[in-house]
């Protein structure tokens, strides 16, 4: 199948951006035990341990940075409790978050990271699901779709009779909340028969081994595993489209493709190890974030991350409604803001 994103470079490529960073830091006076905490989203898991892993090397391994997956909900919980010093998200934070944040005395820098795309899968040996949309994903996984819709045939009377094994991230996941709230109508609305993991990675197991698995992902874990799954194609009223660079950008791939997010403590800023990686990571998202299989933002929209440091604007740009994921209108205007500027 055709590589949708260029994937990482060799382990043993040395990056001369990384030895660059490295020479450009000062001193730190903090010591070797400096640590910062990140946890969060399993969809920017990747992207934020591949940055880690530069800062790290790039600090000579003064700085120690832990990356957890709790998923989204189990990130910002953390979070909000003081915890952690950056949450990863796979959606805006929500308003009963920023409520708990408020209460704690948590403010936070919302800074959009990169345009990802959940990526419903099969087996590869599955040779009749290609394509499906939005209404056909609806039958299959709204809570009354349990007991009902079992077999492939149940979903569509052209195919066969095996039993369909589903697989979903689980409840804390944020790429659950934005599914279930795009493809069902309401966040966190679903049958309850499928086998579920917060890990993406632990899903691609599952959907590998089994020939009638089917699930959804965020885009890098597809990439990453093109021999083990096969994309279906997802149209919303109009011709089914693959998650490909060019359908992501023209915004195409709707209702599926949605922005991802760090937000970083107003407090944990003020240390230097903490704001060092913030300033690293976003002078070298555009390049982490394509080694990695997501679609990375414009230079301004980094620079832009940064810029709203230095003029302390805190908060969030999204209403903080309690839903997993933008309208799909807004959506939109976001990739198209983000992406081109306008």
């Amino acid at each position: 199948m055709q590589r949708l994103l260029s994937l990482p470079a060799q382990a043993t490529r040395v990056n001369s951006l990384v030895f660059s960073a490295a020479l450009a830091f000062s001193p730190l006076t903090i010591g070797a035990e400096a640590v910062v905490k990140i946890d969060g989203s399993s969809t920017v898991y990747p992207i934020a341990e591949a940055m880690a892993q530069e800062f790290q090397r790039a600090r000579l391994h003064e700085v120690h940075v832990n990356v957890g997956v709790s998923g989204t909900s189990g990130g910002f919980a953390k979070f909000c409790r003081g915890e952690t010093d950056i949450a990863s998200a796979s959606r805006p934070i929500l308003k009963k978050e920023m409520e708990a944040c408020a209460k704690a005395g948590v403010r936070y820098y919302e800074m959009p990271l990169a345009y990802d795309a959940l990526t419903v899968v099969v087996n590869p040996q599955n040779s009749f699901v290609t394509s499906l949309s939005v209404a056909e994903l609806r039958k299959l996984w709204e809570p009354r779709a349990q007991g009902k819709i079992t077999t492939w045939r149940d979903l569509n009377p052209a195919w066969p009779p095996q039993k369909i094994k589903l697989y979903a991230p689980g409840a804390d996941s944020g790429t659950f909340e934005y599914f279930t709230e795009v493809v069902v109508g309401t966040a966190k609305s679903s049958r309850a028969d499928a086998t579920t993991a917060e890990d993406h990675a632990v899903l691609v197991q599952g959907i590998a081994a089994d020939k009638d698995a089917l699930g959804y992902v965020a885009l890098d874990y597809y990439v990453e595993n093109q021999q083990k799954l096969k994309a279906v194609a997802i149209g919303e009223g109009k011709e089914a489209v693959l998650p490909t660079i060019a359908n992501i950008r023209s915004g195409g791939y709707q209702p599926l493709s949605r922005p991802i997010f760090l937000y970083v403590s107003e407090k944990s800023i003020e240390k230097p190890a903490v704001r060092q990686f913030v300033d690293f990571s976003m002078k070298n998202a555009a390049r982490v974030v394509e080694e990695v299989n997501y679609l990375p933002l414009p230079p301004r929209a980094y620079n832009e991350n940064l810029e709203r440091i230095t003029a302390k604007k805190v908060g969030t740009v999204y209403g903080g409604e309690d839903k997993g994921r933008l309208r799909p209108i807004d959506s939109l205007q976001i990739l198209r803001a983000l992406m081109h500027g306008s």
